[in-house]
Formats: structure tokens, sequence, C-alpha cells
């Protein structure tokens, strides 16, 4: 069986890759471009493992390999049907054992080339931490820093469209970034999930070109980035992004459009609040959503809560920002990428905005 076993950095050589865990599984994370033909759903993966324990390890195996070949079949009909004769499968598992096992061998009993993964997914993750302890400091970035509401994510999007080259941490991680930055009805990525997201984002990036990304804190929800990424921009150069207190407050509004349809969720993220702020504050808060006083309460949270909190972050994090190159950016005019253009055609073009 050793012969059938291949390294991870040999994974561009096969037609296709496998991933033969449970639905659950490859929801949390998987190798880029990998097929789900999972040969336990997660239900079955349950049972035999409570039939192991529970049991004894004999009956769990045994009834580990009769679902096994039975969903093996299924695909072999299904998923599978349409391979020709030459294909070359990688195929992979947990940590490159039993699942992954049987099936590499039974594709070769049918005469198809496959192989297995060596250490199978355990052996994809380990590589992934590594390549973000270096991959991140191979650029270099200019953060766009500014308080809550002056628009830096639709600036990023602006710049994108513009030809530059750019890193959308919120849109890989699902969320914001503010205690009230959830995406409604998404959910965020496994934290997994989400190193697989960056790392295949970096990869494609050209290191002699620099890398715009929003100011970010090492959480954005949920996920936490990683030490290099945030050590890496935080150092780097920076643009100030400004907008005036009317531009700011109508962009928290389309922002926060989807939590007014949501009162009792908003009031929750806003009660999370308290400690950091008066209960009787936090109150008047609450009282403002139930009254649906919108713009009143854009602006007291952009005066009382996010531009105190930009005050005493911004400079701690951003070593460049003293003297970093000031935008005043409107964020809710049409024109956002000809104002994007503008920006780069301000930057220094022989040492920050190289090719």
């Amino acid at each position: 069986m050793k012969s059938l076993l291949v390294s991870l950095d040999k994974a561009g050589d096969f037609d296709e890759i496998v991933d033969v865990r449970t639905p659950l599984e490859f929801e949390e994370d998987h190798i880029p471009g990998a097929t789900n033909a999972p040969v336990l759903s997660n239900e079955e993966r349950v049972l035999v493992g409570t039939t192991y324990t529970q049991v004894s390890p004999f009956e769990g195996t045994r009834l580990g390999a009769a679902l096994v070949a039975r969903n093996i079949a299924h695909h072999l009909e299904t998923t599978f049907a349409d391979r020709p004769r030459n294909w070359r499968p990688l195929i992979y598992c947990w940590r490159g054992g039993k699942r992954s096992g049987s099936v590499t061998t039974l594709f070769n009993m049918i005469g198809w080339s496959a192989r297995q993964l060596d250490g199978g997914y355990k052996s994809y993750r380990r590589a992934t931490l590594e390549r973000l302890e270096t991959l991140p400091r191979r650029f270099s970035y200019i953060a766009l820093v500014g308080p809550t509401g002056s628009g830096k994510t639709r600036l990023l999007s602006a710049l994108h469209e513009a030809g530059a080259q750019t890193l959308d941490l919120e849109a890989l991680a699902s969320h914001r970034g503010s205690l009230l930055g959830a995406y409604a009805g998404v959910a965020q990525p496994s934290q997994k999930r989400f190193d697989t997201l960056l790392v295949t984002a970096l990869r494609d990036f050209d290191v002699n070109r620099p890398v715009f990304v929003e100011a970010e804190s090492r959480r954005i929800g949920s996920v936490t980035l990683p030490l290099a990424l945030l050590e890496t921009f935080h150092r780097g150069a920076c643009v100030e992004v400004r907008s005036s207190s009317e531009d700011r407050a109508a962009f928290l509004l389309q922002d926060y459009a989807h939590l007014f349809e949501h009162p009792d969720y908003f009031k929750g993220q806003l009660e999370r609040l308290i400690g950091l702020h008066s209960r009787e504050r936090v109150t008047g808060w609450l009282r403002l959503v139930d009254e649906n006083r919108r713009a009143e309460l854009a602006r007291e949270l952009i005066e009382r809560h996010y531009d105190p909190a930009y005050a005493r972050s911004s400079g701690q994090h951003f070593e460049q920002l003293p003297g970093a190159l000031q935008l005043d950016f409107r964020p809710n005019d049409a024109d956002i990428v000809e104002q994007a253009k503008m920006l780069l055609a301000q930057l220094d073009t022989r040492t920050l905005v190289v090719g």
C-alpha cells in the first residue's frame, strides 16, 4: 500500500482530488478544488464510532466496512460514472487512513491510477499553517485606515475595479469586523476554512505590486488573522480615509438597514456594549431602535462608540499613520471608481505602485 501513497506537493499531478470525508468535515475545510465523495455520511460516521467504542472494535469496523462499501458502489454509479479509463485521482480522508485507503485500493483494482494522500487532510492543514507563517511577509501592503462609516470597504472594492491588487479580508471572513458586522443570514467560515481562503488569495498575488488591505484588528468576527499578516501590514504604508459626518451617517444607515429589520437581534448586539458604555447610554440606543430613529442612532454610534474606539486603537497599530496620505472620500457617490483612480495617481508610483 505504501507504493500508492503520495505527498502533498504532488497533488498538482492528478486529474482530480477526491475528499472522501463526511459532508460536515468537508464543509469545515477542504483542499481547494476537491470533490466531496463521502464514504460515510455524517450520521453513519457517528454510528460507526459509537459502535466501535460501546460494542466492540470488531463490530464497529465491520459496520464501517459495510457502509463504506455500499457508499463507494453508489459513487461509482453516480459521481464517477463518467470518469475515463486513464483518470488519475488523488484520494484523501482525515489522516490518510482506512477511508481513503479503501477507495484508493478499489479504484486501482478497477483500473484507474489512483493514489492516496500521505497524511490526509492533516498534512494539508499542517502545510497551510506553515505557509501562513511566511507567505504574508512576502508582500508589501497599503492599509486603508479610517473610522467606521468612512467607506473603507467600498474604497477597497473600487480600487480592485480600478486595477489595483486588493485583499478583502472581510469578504473572506463573511463579516464586517465590528460588533454589528455580521452578514445577514450568512455564517462565517470556520477558522480552518478562512485560513485556506486566505492562502488561496495570497498565492495568486504578484509580489512586485502592493496589496491594498482594509485596516483590521486581530479578529474579524469569530476568525483570527495570522500574526505574520497582521504584523506586516501594520508596519506598512497607510492611506487615511476621511469622510464627512453626513456621509458616514448615511453610509451606516445603508449598512445597518438589515439590522433594523431584525430589531430583537439588533438590540441583543447593542446590549453587548454594556461595560464599554453605561447601561443608561445603551438603553437609550435600544430605545432608538424601538422607535426606528435610524439616523439619530447612526450619529450616536459614530460619536459615542466608533470614533473613540478608532482614536484609541489606530495610532497604536499603524506605525506610518502619522505621515499617511489623507484621502477625502465620498463613499455614497456614484464616482467611487474614479475616486480610487485618483488615489492611485496620488501615490508615489516609484515606491508604492509598481507594475
